[in-house]
């Protein structure tokens, strides 16, 4: 059975961080439709001026972040005590967890172009461990495709497997298309998919979908994505529904106001990072 369009949202212009210019995508109100992503910015720039200003430091607890760079740079630093940049197609993933705080600044490049993404936590490890890892370009297998490219950034392809989060699975796919070519991918009939047009305008069935814009797929065994006149780069996202309560205050997502009010308490009497490790910042 073919996966349909269920719901399509086109992102807008934003600032976020400390000035960041980006395309809000998902948020708020797109929580129950794309369970379990919470969140999608995008990030297209060729205008330093707009995104180096950066993400200075910050708190989050009860998600991870996966930021996905095709084009740019990103230089990240953490209170575990990791200080790491990804560059062009490069993906840096990180559990906040129980609690981290970290910063993310921007250098100036010829072509800013990614996501993040903010995946929920089961409430189960909600306060799990935070942790921090970078999937290296040499480590993003790049797999031909009729018509294209599929580059593997997490999770499996058929017989080829990627980078695996501890927590929720995820198979993410950067999938580039040439013109008027079309792809099919098999999928898990229950599997909550999305795809986000990062370049391009693409169809699915007979619905037009315009570039910058999320589209949640109905319940299917496959997705034939088709392009039209121009070459097109597609996000495509798999993993579980969680059906889980939802509270979200700024950067920190759990599932009732209670723990919401917790960690901002936790914040204010410093004890929101719950398992310290001493490091040598040189």
């Amino acid at each position: 059975m073919d996966r349909k369009v269920v719901k399509k949202v086109q992102g807008f212009r934003t600032k976020d961080g400390a000035g960041v210019s980006l395309v809000r995508v998902l948020s708020h109100e797109t929580v129950e439709d794309f369970d379990p992503i919470l969140m999608l910015d995008s990030f297209d720039s060729t205008n330093p001026d707009e995104y180096t200003a950066g993400f200075p430091m910050h708190p989050h607890r009860g998600i991870e972040t996966v930021s996905y760079l095709y084009k740019g740079k990103m230089v990240h630093k953490d209170t575990l005590g990791n200080e790491d940049g990804i560059g062009d197609g490069e993906v840096q993933w990180m559990n906040s967890g129980s609690g981290i705080e970290h910063e993310e600044m921007v250098p100036a490049a010829d072509r800013l172009l990614g996501v993040q993404l903010w995946l929920n936590l089961p409430k189960k490890e909600k306060m799990s461990k935070p942790t921090y890892n970078k999937i290296h370009k040499d480590d993003i297998e790049e797999i031909d495709i009729d018509g294209g490219m599929l580059r593997l950034l997490s999770g499996s392809y058929k017989d080829h497997s990627g980078f695996t989060g501890e927590h929720l699975p995820l198979d993410y796919y950067d999938i580039h298309l040439e013109p008027n070519k079309e792809f099919t991918i098999e999928t898990d009939h229950d599997k909550s998919v999305m795809i986000f047009t990062l370049i391009g305008n693409i169809y699915v069935g007979d619905e037009h979908i315009e570039e910058k814009t999320a589209v949640k797929l109905s319940e299917g065994d496959k997705l034939t994505i088709k392009n039209g006149d121009d070459n097109a780069q597609v996000l495509f996202m798999s993993s579980e529904k969680l059906n889980e309560e939802v509270a979200w205050a700024g950067p920190i997502v759990m599932n009732t106001s209670e723990e919401i009010r917790q960690a901002y308490e936790d914040l204010r009497n410093g004890t929101f990072i719950k398992d310290k490790i001493e490091f040598n910042a040189d």
